[in-house]
């Protein structure tokens, strides 16, 4: 028997033919792995252990070898809060011309549902895109992440806080600078070295300088930088900014004591739960990892179908379709269950206010 056009497994067909929408921080650090990082369970495993630095030991010739032992990593469980945006479809969606249509078009109610179907899934996917980009970049510049989960649209409900580090001590991925970049004492290239240093110290790598945009702009009018780049018997790199991400440009590639760093500049918005802009990485911050530093990882969706059974979906989108005959409405919704995870402690070394 065909699959009607609302039907779960029919629209989860749907939402895997709509194209992501590209985010900064959750494609390029969070990255989703289908095979390992989406769970049939309510509960995702985390697992992350320190960098390993540690050198194999010589032995006495004809003395057999020496046993060394595995790394250590923590295992814990979480239970990732639900996402779960909705819409939905009245009669008078249906009979109304939508933006962009022509005035008088030959569709019946039926061919105008289906096309606000893939409307509506399309944006709804673009909404939980952008609360992963926002629980990527809080878990950078926190080492994790507070969360509320909502009962209604004014209704906190409960809270749901997610920290790499021992929060009774202090974090190990925060660094901070002695003066202002752009203060006649700042140390831009010395800050940023010691940054790097951090991670290598933790046998990790640093590629990657991500600045908010008054940061941004500090380096691209910094008289030092511009000499040192005109130099031709020293190579420290090159500023050539294009945009690389919707609201993130590439500005060039740097030298830092030999740490060699792709620059990125974060200008990109969102507007908060309360209506307010903000930025997705502070504009005075400053922050050193690598790509794949960490994965977006997700929990199963178990609801009930039309069959009056639960059903449970292991997949980063589940959608589900809602009836209400008394009001003549149907619900579209949306749902995921994410969780932004490092791969190893502390990944990333974040600064706030390096200028002024």
């Amino acid at each position: 028997m065909p699959y009607s056009v609302f039907d779960t497994y029919y629209m989860a067909g749907m939402v895997q033919e709509i194209v992501p929408p590209m985010t900064f921080f959750r494609d390029r650090y969070f990255p989703t792995d289908p095979q390992t990082d989406v769970f049939k369970a309510d509960k995702v495993l985390m697992e992350f252990m320190d960098g390993d630095r540690t050198l194999a030991p010589f032995v006495v010739p004809r003395s057999g070898d020496i046993p060394v032992s595995r790394k250590g990593y923590e295992i814990s469980e979480y239970q990732p809060p639900e996402i779960m945006p909705s819409r939905i479809l009245s009669l008078d969606d249906l009979q109304k011309r939508g933006f962009g249509e022509a005035l008088y078009v030959n569709s019946t109610p039926a061919e105008r549902a289906r096309a606000l179907q893939m409307k509506d899934l399309t944006d709804l996917d673009l909404r939980i895109a952008r609360r992963e980009e926002w629980m990527a970049s809080q878990t950078i510049i926190n080492n994790g992440c507070a969360m509320t989960a909502y009962i209604d649209n004014g209704t906190d409900g409960i809270s749901y806080d997610i920290y790499f580090y021992d929060t009774l001590g202090s974090n190990p991925s925060i660094y901070t600078v002695g003066d202002e970049w752009d203060d006649t004492t700042g140390d831009f290239f010395g800050d940023v070295e010691e940054m790097c240093g951090m991670l290598s110290e933790r046998g990790l790598n640093a590629a990657d300088l991500v600045v908010g945009s008054t940061v941004a702009k500090f380096i691209q009018g910094n008289e030092k930088l511009a000499k040192l780049l005109d130099n031709r018997r020293m190579e420290y790199g090159q500023l050539a900014p294009k945009i690389m991400y919707p609201g993130v440009a590439w500005m060039g590639r740097l030298n830092f004591g030999g740490f060699e760093l792709d620059i990125f500049s974060v200008r990109e918005t969102y507007v908060d739960d309360s209506g307010v802009t903000q930025r997705y990485f502070p504009a005075k911050s400053a922050m050193v990892s690598a790509p794949g530093c960490g994965h977006m990882m997700y929990g199963q969706i178990t609801q009930i179908e039309p069959d009056e059974e639960f059903h449970t979906f292991a997949m980063k989108r589940v959608p589900q379709f809602i009836c209400n005959r008394e009001k003549s409405t149907r619900k579209l919704r949306l749902g995921a269950r994410p969780v932004a995870v490092p791969k190893n402690k502390a990944p990333w070394v974040y600064a706030a206010n390096v200028v002024k």
